[in-house]
């Protein structure tokens, strides 16, 4: 995982006012906490955080203003309706050392053509270390038969990352295609019939 650079000042004013304020200057207010440290307020560049967190994940470089730390982002804020960011938290993380991340489960292949996909997690909790989280993790299931259920035991782990959820977590599983039952097709047909004879009885004299 390659690091993301981001320029940081630290802030001195808060409450909703001064946020808004830094909002309207294209900026996002941002808390950098962990490792026993005091929370470092700060102020990034919006649209740096906003290309940055299109990244799961994403390993942030904070550099200036008496700030050169690492961190993961842990809390993200955006506008309900316009979708910008308008807070992050991040937690300060050191090289070396591990954390607890979820990464996206995605899968490749096709289920037997008698069988429907049910995923059950769309991402899953790995421990890795702090600079190497690796991106997601790829189920292939192709030609799985109806019943077959994939736990998270059973998912291969790209190198370095370990299991930190549920082993017994069901992932996904096959399940029967859903078919219309053969009393509603009947109903159905019934009604076609019914509609048609009404059509064509004669008129009353």
């Amino acid at each position: 995982m390659s690091e993301v650079r981001i320029a940081a000042e630290q802030r001195t004013e808060f409450g909703k006012g001064a946020a808004r304020k830094i909002r309207r200057s294209d900026k996002v207010p941002a808390v950098l906490y962990g490792h026993g440290i005091d929370p470092k307020h700060l102020t990034l560049p919006g649209h740096e955080v906003l290309l940055a967190l299109r990244t799961p994940n994403v390993l942030i470089h904070l550099k200036g203003d008496d700030v050169d730390e690492l961190a993961l982002p842990k809390g993200v804020q955006r506008d309900p309706i316009k979708g910008f960011v308008e807070h992050v938290d991040l937690l300060l993380v050191r090289r070396g050392e591990k954390v607890t991340v979820e990464i996206p489960v995605t899968t490749v292949g096709d289920v037997n053509p008698d069988g429907l996909l049910d995923q059950q997690l769309v991402s899953i909790a790995v421990e890795a270390e702090a600079t190497h989280i690796p991106t997601g993790v790829e189920v292939d299931v192709e030609g799985l038969e109806v019943g077959t259920a994939i736990t998270a035991a059973q998912l291969r782990l790209p190198q370095g990352a370990t299991l930190a959820a549920d082993p017994e977590a069901v992932v996904l599983h096959v399940i029967n295609k859903p078919v219309e039952a053969p009393a509603e097709e009947e109903a159905a047909e019934g009604e076609v019939a019914a509609v048609g004879e009404a059509a064509e009885a004669p008129a009353a004299e």
